[in-house]
């Protein structure tokens, strides 16, 4: 495959490149729709992002923060956690969006470990700490003051490997890991528009995922921003029948979910009571779409349903699309300008040949590729090889360069597009006072479709109270880090050396 043609420009700002121009050429373009229930939304044109975005990024200068500086968001679905976002990189400070889901000790460890200069909440989003180790704490109030006030003249002169952004995802500590990304990681979107999203100007990309996800910011804001087209989000109440409205409401052209998002569709929405004309296709990452969905979508609609493959540490390189007709089990191929192979699970970097399965890698060279984990060095050299960064995906290439997906080489679980680690919902399970040993894993509950759950034995004496362990979990995790079911066990399966055997917990006969 070709080198890719990827290079930014030297100096570079990921948000001057989504607004500035945009805010020139088409000022009173919708840029962005948070739509509600019913016929409530709100809009913002590309003239008042970039005002607002500008005015954000000269009250966190202000307030003394440096180049670098990480900037924490802790808000909900609201059009101030996009403008937050976009005035951190305005200002060459890092972006760190967080989920609402995080409890207050996730949030915490968050701000710690970054080490945070500045968090933002918003409403009902507190970050509940006693003390802020001197962090600078902004509110509602004071996001609202800065739209207001004077905007800085232009955005910050960074370099396109300047830091920009820092993600949280789980790895195979206990401890969720930073993936930091570089500005340039925006231009390095690029392959998709055309690819994957078939995205243009013309576009208007209905997203149904919460803004804190990579998934949400850069399919559903980042991108259509980059090519000046519109972003509609929503903040209503989580009702699968509510998006067919929104399409037809807003004449979407794109929309993009979850593979298990378009299945609810299927089974609670009235797709033919809604006008779904002006509806290109959907766009689908963070599952894999089973082909009896794809099927049933397109039966249904009439639209093509697109899939993509990626991950926090480089996003969506991997797709069908407008220019990669659908492969049914497939997530499509490599596309153009990428640079994948398959690797040996063994510390080589010889590229395997067609058809053997082993590691997806990509090369270092990809400008969307992160810079690195967040002071975890140990973590990054186990995904760096020679010229190759391998994440831990099993794949395999065929003869007509369709990837096929073979699971993770670790025990990385895969909780509605979030990767979550084993080890860290573990460690909450088993300080649960009934609680001897445990072993968390995936569960398979259908063909296309996995959950967590947890395998506990107990302390002598305890009984086997599954809800209370539920309860005591949702109290110290993210629901999406939550297990579904509790399974009872007589002893966990090990290896001769003692380590759990997660891949045959399911296996396990299950205590009466």
């Amino acid at each position: 495959m070709t080198r890719p043609d990827a290079s930014p420009p030297p100096r570079f700002n990921a948000a001057r490149h989504c607004l500035a121009d945009n805010a020139r050429i088409r000022p009173d373009k919708v840029a962005l729709i948070m739509a509600g229930a019913g016929e409530e939304a709100r809009r913002l044109t590309f003239a008042e992002a970039d005002r607002a975005v500008r005015g954000i990024a000269g009250g966190l200068l202000a307030l003394g923060l440096r180049r670098g500086d990480r900037v924490m968001i802790r808000m909900g679905n609201e059009a101030d956690y996009v403008l937050v976002y976009f005035g951190a990189l305005a200002a060459g400070l890092v972006a760190l969006p967080s989920s609402p889901q995080l409890t207050p000790a996730e949030a915490t460890f968050l701000m710690e470990n970054s080490g945070a200069a500045a968090v933002v909440t918003g409403a009902g989003n507190r970050l509940d700490v006693t003390d802020a180790g001197g962090r600078i704490l902004l509110g509602p109030s004071d996001i609202a003051a800065m739209k207001r006030a004077d905007p800085i003249a232009d955005y910050a002169d960074t370099a396109a490997d300047d830091p920009a952004t820092l993600v949280y995802t789980s790895g195979t500590t206990s401890r969720p890991k930073g993936v930091l990304h570089a500005h340039r990681a925006i231009w390095g979107r690029r392959p998709m528009h055309a690819h994957w999203l078939g995205l243009t100007e013309a576009d208007v990309m209905l997203h149904a995922g919460i803004m804190n996800w990579t998934y949400t910011l850069g399919v559903g804001i980042t991108d259509p921003w980059s090519c000046g087209a519109t972003s509609v989000l929503y903040d209503g109440p989580r009702d699968p029948a509510v998006w067919p409205a929104l399409i037809a409401r807003h004449g979407a052209t794109l929309f993009a979910a979850v593979p298990s998002l378009y299945r609810q569709i299927l089974k609670y929405a009235d797709l033919a009571a809604f006008d779904l004309s002006k509806l290109r296709h959907g766009c689908t990452a963070g599952e894999a779409l089973a082909p009896e969905l794809l099927e049933a979508w397109t039966r249904a609609t009439g639209k093509p349903l697109y899939e993509a493959l990626g991950m926090s540490e480089i996003s969506t390189y991997v797709s069908s699309g407008p220019t990669i007709p659908v492969r049914p089990g497939s997530p499509g191929k490599p596309q153009p300008g990428r640079r994948v192979a398959i690797l040996p699970v063994d510390e080589t970097d010889e590229q395997l040949a067609t058809g053997e399965r082993g590691l997806l890698a990509i090369h270092r060279s990809e400008p969307g590729l992160m810079l690195g984990y967040w002071n975890r060095p140990d973590e990054e050299a186990t995904v760096m090889r020679g010229e190759w960064f391998a994440g831990g995906d099993l794949a395999s290439l065929d003869e007509n360069g369709y990837l096929w997906f073979h699971g993770r080489n670790d025990d990385l679980m895969n909780a509605l597009g979030y990767r979550v680690s084993p080890n860290e919902v573990e460690g909450v399970v088993s300080l649960h006072p009934s609680v001897a040993e445990v072993g968390v894993a995936e569960l398979p509950v259908r063909s296309d479709l996995t959950i967590i759950a947890a395998f506990v034995v107990l302390k002598p004496g305890k009984e086997a109270d599954g809800s209370s362990i539920l309860a005591w979990c949702g109290e110290r995790l993210a629901a999406y880090k939550c297990p579904r079911e509790i399974r009872f066990l007589d002893a966990l399966p090990r290896t001769a050396n003692g380590k759990v055997q997660r891949k045959r917990l399911a296996e396990q006969p299950v205590v009466a």
